[in-house]
């Protein structure tokens, strides 16, 4: 896995990083003003949420369990010193379609717990929390 990463012309705190495919993705510092793209530790979170919801679908889809929508909300909690890593990510999963209550909890500590390289990367030193809901309930929380 190879990434590239160019400083944005004119500025000294966007960025601009691209992979071997050539997708490309904005960054820029969270603390400057007026921020025009997501910030690194923002990115993280994202990379953490899909990652997870790939696994998600797989391990759902491969049980024949339709899956209507998918959503998840995450958040980060930073250390206040330098620096400022993150101590808890919380996660809320929302799932909507005909899946068993169980099969849907299931499918998200599998992830979060055995498959997410993401999450399994993180949670060396993360408190990596979460919780499910299925169709609008609350089902089970880690």
């Amino acid at each position: 896995m190879k990434i590239t990463l160019n400083k944005k012309q004119n500025s000294d705190v966007h960025f601009e990083a691209e992979n071997a495919n050539g997708h490309k993705v904005e960054m820029f510092n969270s603390s400057a003003p007026n921020p025009q793209a997501a910030s690194p530790m923002e990115l993280i979170l994202m990379g953490l949420s899909g990652c997870s919801s790939i696994d998600i679908v797989h391990i759902l889809k491969k049980q024949n369990l339709n899956i209507d929508d998918l959503q998840m909300e995450v958040e980060g909690f930073r250390k206040d010193t330098d620096p400022k890593v993150f101590h808890t990510i919380q996660l809320l999963v929302k799932l909507k379609g005909e899946i068993p209550p169980n099969k849907a909890f299931r499918a998200a500590k599998l992830s979060f717990e055995k498959y997410c390289s993401v999450s399994k990367m993180l949670d060396q030193t993360v408190d990596i929390q979460y919780k499910v809901e299925l169709n609008g309930e609350k089902i089970q929380s880690s």
